[in-house]
């Protein structure tokens, strides 16, 4: 097979067993995913008002001294249960799927709309904000991704905007409550405009005052609602715009940052560095952004423009490092098996530098490959995979699995290794362990 074929498998996609499976036209096959993507079944996990109530349930019995410590022990479980099933039916359809670009596409947008389970209040709400508001909109307008990403329960509660209140609205002067500026700032830091997108500490300051009222009702499902008494009232006026008070602010001011320029080139910027290299080239993200532009915000048409761009299949030696979960992942895919016991495997993710769900801040995990291949990381990588090995490699040819996998890509080095093994198990780990699997 072409050596686009491996380019297809293990930077776009999961990793295919074979790369007979990605066919004679591999650009087709990676954009053929996005269009017609194999959904995933969300049917038997929690949704977003079935995981408010375990959150909620849990802070309740957590804080209010009185039920005994199993009340509390029972609460958490269900909600690590919950969890659990959501991580193991997700994981399940990664090593599964006939469309693993698609997957990674989600995980794009999942990791530039961060919400993580390192508070309380969003303890049960990743992977339901993940399946709400993510999956359903990234083949659509970005416009649609941005606001189902900023409205969900799962933002508001993580980025502290369901207690932000005007100083001046009905709440606001009844109790001392104020602005909090969070959602704002990451609204126009990390989701549109970016960094350098020309916006000043004014324009957070009007925003935050904007976004006022958008808040997460917490007895009734804590689904998002606006409440009138929290938004301050009076016009705002937001990097040059000005928007009415009310709710409808909100979709205007959606939509106009959607459109700014500055917003095309932090997207394509971030996509070309995700899916191409940590330094990607400047024409490649001009394409892209160009594209996005053009297209006002299509996502399937953006994605056209970097995958069916010839830059974006060069080959690159020794390639960017992939996190700790997509490795995992594609490991499981390659081998064929679904990975079981959570958590098992959540705390190995945990040990290599990525626990599932809990990305250390607003800024989601890191892109640069700096970040992940420390030494100490690289020493988890190898525990991982002599361990995976162990427990996998007596019933798989490692050595067919990576002609198959690799084809022309795979290189004599990795090769030779691996064919000198003493055992199956010895053979794996070497090629988990190898550049060609730590690498895409």
């Amino acid at each position: 097979m072409s050596l686009e074929a491996a380019i297809a498998s293990h930077r776009f996609g999961l990793s295919e067993a074979r790369l007979e499976h990605v066919g004679l036209d591999p650009r087709q096959w990676v954009l053929s995913q996005l269009r017609q993507p194999e959904p995933m079944n969300t049917s038997a996990l929690a949704d977003g008002a079935t995981a408010w109530r375990l959150t909620a349930d849990t802070l309740r019995l957590a804080t209010a001294g009185a039920p005994g410590q199993d009340e509390v022990r029972e609460a958490r479980a269900r909600l690590i249960a919950a969890n659990h099933r959501a991580l193991r039916q997700r994981w399940q359809h990664q090593v599964t799927t006939a469309s693993p670009v698609h997957e990674r596409w989600v995980l794009f947008w999942a990791n530039h709309f961060t919400v993580a389970a390192t508070k309380g209040t969003t303890l049960g709400l990743v992977w339901p904000f993940e399946n709400e508001a993510i999956r359903p909109n990234v083949t659509g307008r970005f416009v649609h991704l941005l606001r189902a990403a900023t409205l969900h329960p799962g933002m508001l509660l993580y980025l502290d905007n369901a207690q932000s209140v005007g100083p001046a609205s009905r709440q606001g002067r009844r109790r001392e409550r104020g602005l909090n500026e969070n959602l704002a700032r990451e609204l126009l830091e990390l989701h549109t405009v970016g960094v350098q997108g020309g916006y000043t500490q004014v324009d957070v300051t009007e925003l935050a005052r904007l976004l006022t009222g958008w808040t997460v009702n917490r007895r009734e499902g804590g689904n998002a609602v606006f409440q009138p008494s929290q938004h301050e009232p009076g016009p705002k006026r937001v990097m040059g715009r000005e928007y009415r008070e009310g709710p409808e602010a909100l979709d205007a001011l959606l939509t106009d940052l959607s459109r700014h320029p500055a917003t095309a080139r932090h997207l394509a910027t971030r996509l070309a560095r995700h899916f191409v290299a940590d330094d990607p080239p400047d024409v490649l993200v001009q394409a892209v952004a160009r594209r996005f532009q053009e297209s006002d915000g299509d996502l399937l048409q953006t994605a056209a423009s970097l995958f069916g761009h010839d830059l974006a299949w060069q080959s690159k030696a020794p390639g960017k490092a992939r996190r700790p979960e997509e490795l995992f992942v594609a490991a499981h895919r390659i081998l064929g098996q679904a990975p079981e016991a959570p958590a098992r495997w959540v705390a190995r993710l945990t040990a290599m530098g990525q626990p599932p769900g809990r990305a250390p801040s607003p800024q989601g995990w890191p892109e640069r490959q700096d970040d992940w291949l420390g030494p100490d990381a690289l020493h988890k990588r190898v525990d991982w995979a002599l361990e995976l090995g162990r427990m996998a490699g007596a019933t798989v040819d490692a050595r067919a699995l990576a002609r198959a996998a690799w084809g022309a890509a795979l290189s004599s080095s990795t090769q030779t290794q691996i064919e000198r093994a003493d055992s199956g198990a010895q053979a794996l780990a070497l090629l988990l362990a190898s550049p060609e699997m730590q690498r895409r």
